[in-house]
This record gives structure tokens, C-alpha cells and sequence, in this order.
């Protein structure tokens, strides 16, 4: 396993516990001075209290820095377009990903694994998991095709910003609080984590505008190998992955979290009220799969 060099400042239990505690004490006037869930692995309470409110400035039209000027540009920059969420399932081996070069996309964590049969590369990519960003970072930090890449800011230690990069502010809070999870209209001021990264490339899709979002795929069905090694929700592969499109995805060496598909649903089913409660429309293109959560449309039929 890789390691990453501390950024953790002196005192560093002291900024843990103090960010610990505004985790639990998330209301005003705590959760008004510091964006709680914000931080993972690193902690440092003053740069969190920075974030929070170069953010929150950001939101209110105080633009303090080059990434959220960015982040704001993208505001409605598709408005009324259609877009594709690219899972990482197996079915998408029974895509004809060629038909989609010339379409907005939005891909997420190892689909550059997939960069030679595809021949182009997503529109926007996208990471959220720390296992993901830790051991994939080299990848990672040379995949230079999209025209935007997307990280939570706490990926700070171990991305390495481009100028393609935009670090957003994510709330990764995965706390079993009322109407779960929480849904972003506004990218500039923070996003909320749902069990799947895709949940994000949803928030970001409804941000720049796009009307129809289609979804490939989104097989929605997982299974956990019985040599993984497990413990609790982490889960080391000593094999091929068979709940992705190459099983080398999270082969043998990697880690990944346990997929609660439960809470993806319930994430799943938030992004699409708020779809469709402004006119919008969240469609599954998946060949088959297990999500019906959305209506769905037959892939080839869309070109």
C-alpha cells in the first residue's frame, strides 16, 4: 500500500478531535464557522476553517481563487443538453462506447482502464474515494483526457491538481440522518457524498444545467469474492473483480468499500425527485442490470 506524506500541522490529534467534535455538533452556530464532513484522513482544523469559507464567499459571488471562478463557469453551461453517466459494470463491455464520442459525458474512478477500446475519453471525470484516489493515484494523476476532473478537496495529499482539476467541497457525511442523503444544487458551495460516486456526477449534471441524463452501465449488482479479505467496510481484493468491466477494476491489491446498495438506491431515488421536480430527467440506458429506479430506454435507440 502506498504511503502518503503527513500534512497533518503539530498537535495533529488535537485538530482531529476538535473537527471530530464539530462532526457531532453539527448545528449553528458550529456547523456556521466550520462545512462539518469535509475533511477525511488529514486533518487540520484551520484549513478546513479556510475551505469552509473560501466556499461559502465563493457561493455568495466573493470569487477568492482560480478553482472556484471555475467551478462557478460551469454553472448552467449545458443548460437544456443531455449528458451520460458512464457506470463501471460489467454490461458496459456490451456497449457500443463508440456511438458516444461526440456526446457530453461524465465518467468516474477507472474508466481510463477502458481508454483503448473506447478510442476517446469522458467530457468530465470524477473521484470521491479515498481507496480509490490512494491506490490508483499514479494513474490518476497522468489521466490528462477530460476536459474537467472532479476530487473532493480532501484528496488534497495525494492528487496532484492539473489544470484540468477542480476541487470541490464535498460533505461526506454517511450518518444515518433524516431524508438521507442530502442533494446539492450548488457545486460552488459544497456536494453531499451517496454510497456512489455516481450520486456525485448527478449533483454536478443537474449544476451545469443538462435536461436528460442517461445512464450505461449501472449494473447495480455486486458481489464479494470469499478470498477478499473483509473488515468492516473495507475489503481487499486477492482476485479478479467481477463487478466491473476489467477485472483488474479492483483486482487483487486493491481496496474497496463495501457497496450498500440500499443506500445507493435511496441516493438514486433523491436525484431523481429532484430531477423531475424541475423538469428534468434522470433515464437508464443500461443493458440489463438490476436498477429500476429509473424509467428506462434501449441504448441503441438514442443515436
Amino acid at each position: 500500500m502506498k504511503e502518503f506524506k503527513k500534512h497533518n500541522p503539530p498537535f495533529g490529534k488535537i485538530h482531529f478531535y476538535a473537527l471530530k467534535l464539530f462532526n457531532v455538533l453539527n448545528f449553528p452556530p458550529f456547523s456556521w464557522l466550520i462545512d462539518t464532513w469535509t475533511w477525511r484522513k488529514q486533518a487540520n482544523f484551520f484549513s478546513v476553517l479556510k475551505n469552509t469559507w473560501k466556499y461559502k464567499l465563493a457561493a455568495k459571488g466573493l470569487i477568492l481563487t482560480e478553482n472556484e471562478r471555475r467551478i462557478k463557469a460551469l454553472k448552467d453551461s449545458h443548460k437544456g443538453e443531455r449528458c451520460f453517466i458512464i457506470g463501471n459494470g460489467p454490461s458496459l463491455n456490451d456497449c457500443d462506447l463508440t456511438l458516444l464520442k461526440d456526446e457530453v459525458t461524465f465518467g468516474v474512478n477507472g474508466i481510463y482502464l477502458k481508454a483503448d477500446k473506447m478510442g476517446w475519453a469522458p467530457t468530465y471525470y470524477t473521484v470521491e474515494d479515498i481507496f480509490v484516489a490512494e491506490d490508483r493515484c499514479d494513474e490518476i494523476n497522468v489521466y490528462d483526457k477530460p476536459k474537467n476532473k472532479f476530487f473532493g478537496n480532501y484528496l488534497h495529499y495525494c492528487i496532484e491538481p492539473d489544470d484540468k482539476t477542480l476541487l470541490l467541497n464535498i460533505k461526506a457525511d454517511y450518518s444515518l440522518y433524516k431524508n438521507f442523503p442530502h442533494f446539492s444544487k450548488d457545486a460552488l458551495r459544497y456536494l453531499w457524498v451517496g454510497g456512489t460516486v455516481s450520486y456525485l456526477s448527478m449533483q454536478l449534471a443537474y449544476y451545469m444545467g443538462f435536461s436528460e441524463v442517461y445512464l450505461i452501465g449501472f449494473d447495480h449488482s455486486y458481489d464479494i469474492p470469499d478470498d477478499a479479505e473483509v473488515k468492516q467496510s473495507e475489503i481487499m481484493s486477492n482476485s479478479d473483480d467481477p463487478n466491473h468491466f476489467d477485472p483488474n477494476y479492483f483486482g487483487k491489491g486493491y481496496r474497496w468499500h463495501d457497496p450498500q446498495v440500499d443506500r445507493m438506491e435511496k441516493s438514486y431515488e433523491r436525484a431523481k425527485a429532484e430531477f423531475e421536480n424541475d423538469g428534468r430527467r434522470i433515464i437508464n440506458a443500461t443493458v440489463g442490470g438490476h436498477l429500476e429506479v429509473f424509467p428506462r430506454v434501449d441504448y441503441t435507440t438514442l443515436f
